[in-house]
């Protein structure tokens, strides 16, 4: 063997070495989230999501400087790194997270080398491996038989799956709740047991926030119905079962990207999304991937994805609809249900804010718990698209206010192409001042009253988690396929306990009544809620709705009670199903 091909396995080998470190404490971390919930150590809880986040980059950069210190990687070199990738994918013959070690590969292979040299020859832009059957000392889920065991006695089962520390507050009545839900579901449904009735549960639980959630799907005959069951901590030395969710909507929106990500242990993560694609087969993979903590997988599943679905799609991208953006110009591919946003290079008055700040804001969301009202986003360097998708209107427009983020290169075929040197990837969702506009003009008042109720419900979630989105218009919230009103406009985003919520002084005399400028005086943090009033209320109808539901919206008392909350450690339970799910305690 040569010196140099020895060289090429032993590369391959570090990285798979960096990428195995990686994956053990992110283990660590994740498995940590069981003893979080039992000591309800959510301030623990919350550092540990964001540190999760933070980790992988730190990885990479580890790996990236054990190749620089110990072999010559620098300047590229082509036959070297085509054999480097053969002798990875080798390794990954019996590996159990092979899709994740090979996306550790391109982020490491990506920071290291120029665009140019993106390709499959090099990094994985196909995958190089299956993971449909990879073989587990750990089963991916449990399968209960009620015709074996009985009905009541197969639902007590599934509960005792998981060996919690903490008993149940009451045993025999959730057992009993789960059990009356389920034969409505089927009274409903018209339908009785057949011979294969099942309960088939994912061997973890789902822990995020204050819950830890049992999921899994019931199949009877030919019918199969997905179902989550809720675990909380009632804080004094026992758990509980606080809802059961039945349906793929109902689980859908747990799954959501809007939400933080859920702390899931398991050595083969691919069993976990192939076991949730089943009983969510609307859910794509790489929505999967992120809410269980892998969002670097969704990004390069995404990529994948967007890639195929550009050879096979012909229409053009354009311009987003609604009312444009002062900080970010916004696009989409009509046929693809997302939006791609570019930082402008400079901002409109009375913009106040840098690009810098801009990426922080992102960032914070990032790292923060969403609550299920911010939209996830997915960031990426170096974006190539082909310039005959993009209409003269896009292009127009990013050229005269993109113009550092925008580059022409070409590809190897020879024909020109725009690279993005930075954008965010997010879920397209109707805009929420759009929704609202149609609503008015058919004057239907049940669904104005619906959207004002979710979108009062979105900002008072979001300052439950120390959230204020800073601009309230309409237009930086969008409406989801399920109904829900979520906050995507992140430029002007502070923490809650940073604002200065004030009353708004009266006028002395007629002449501060009559001036056209405040004449108190206002700091940038002071904010005065009986404001908001001037831009929300544009419509009687939204106002009735408004006043109906949110009228504490427009309270200074109301926010600084939030505030007082937060500072002395009082967190708002924000649940992720409706009320009518929730089980009675009795």
């Amino acid at each position: 063997m040569t010196s140099r091909e020895s060289q090429s396995k032993n590369i391959a080998l570090t990285i798979l070495q960096g990428f195995d470190n990686h994956f053990r404490i992110f283990s660590e971390i994740t498995e940590g989230a069981r003893q979080r919930f039992e000591e309800a150590d959510w301030k623990a809880e919350r550092k540990y999501s964001r540190l999760r986040i933070k980790f992988y980059d730190t990885r990479v950069t580890e790996s990236i400087q054990i190749l620089s210190d110990n072999y010559e990687i620098q300047p590229f070199n082509k036959n070297h790194w085509a054999k480097i990738k053969s002798h990875f994918i080798l390794l990954l013959q019996n590996h159990q997270q092979p899709e994740l070690a090979e996306t550790f590969y391109n982020s490491l292979f990506c920071r290291v080398f120029e665009r140019e040299y993106y390709t499959n020859e090099y990094i994985f832009i196909r995958s190089s491996v299956s993971t449909e059957y990879i073989q587990s000392d750990i089963p991916s889920y449990n399968a209960y038989y009620p015709a074996n065991s009985g009905f009541f006695k197969s639902i007590e089962n599934v509960l005792n799956q998981f060996t919690l520390t903490l008993p149940f507050e009451n045993f025999k009545r959730d057992s009993r709740h789960i059990a009356k839900s389920i034969c409505k579901v089927f009274k409903k449904g018209n339908r009785t047991a057949e011979l294969n009735f099942q309960y088939q549960v994912i061997n973890t639980l789902f822990y995020r926030n204050k819950a830890a959630y049992i999921v899994g799907k019931a199949i009877n005959g030919h019918n199969e119905y997905p179902f989550a069951v809720a675990l909380l901590n009632n804080e004094k030395g026992a758990i509980y079962v606080d809802a059961l969710l039945i349906g793929e909507d109902s689980v859908s929106q747990l799954f959501g990207f809007s939400y933080a990500y859920f702390m899931v242990a398991h050595p083969v993560p691919s069993a976990i999304i192939y076991f949730l694609q089943g009983i969510m087969p609307r859910r794509k993979k790489e929505g999967l991937y992120s809410s269980i903590g892998f969002q670097k997988q969704g990004k390069t599943d995404f990529y994948r994805g967007f890639l195929h679905h550009l050879e096979y799609s012909d229409d053009d991208l354009i311009l987003a609809p609604g009312i444009p953006g002062m900080v970010m110009s916004v696009f989409t591919l009509p046929s693809y249900p997302y939006v791609f946003k570019v930082i402008r290079d400079y901002f409109a008055p009375p913009k106040e804010i840098t690009r810098k700040q801009v990426e922080e804001k992102y960032q914070l969301v990032k790292q923060h718990d969403r609550v299920g009202r911010m939209a996830d986003m997915l960031e990426f360097s170096k974006v190539v698209l082909p310039l005959d998708r993009f209409t003269l209107e896009l292009l127009d427009d990013l050229e005269n206010t993109c113009a550092s983020s925008v580059s022409y290169v070409l590809n190897e075929a020879g024909n020109k192409q725009i690279m993005i040197k930075h954008v965010y990837i997010e879920r397209r969702m109707v805009p929420l001042n759009i929704e609202l506009e149609l609503a008015q003009k058919e004057q239907d008042y049940g669904r104005i009253d619906c959207l004002i109720k979710s979108f009062g419900n979105a900002i008072k979630e979001l300052s439950a988690a120390n959230i204020f989105p800073g601009d309230l218009l309409y237009k930086n919230f969008g409406v989801t396929r399920l109904g829900r009103v979520v906050f995507y406009d992140y430029d002007e985003i502070v923490y809650l306990t940073d604002c200065n919520f004030r009353v708004k002084p009266k006028p002395r005399n007629h002449q501060e009544l009559m001036s056209a400028t405040p004449w108190y005086s206002v700091a940038p943090e002071d904010i005065f809620p009986e404001e908001f009033a001037s831009f929300l209320l544009n419509n009687d109808l939204v106002k009735k709705a408004f006043m109906k539901h949110h009228a504490d919206l427009f309270e200074a008392d109301s926010w600084i009670k939030k505030q007082e909350n937060i500072n002395n450690g009082i967190y708002e339970d924000v649940f992720p199903y409706p009320n009518k799910f929730r089980l009675k305690r009795i």
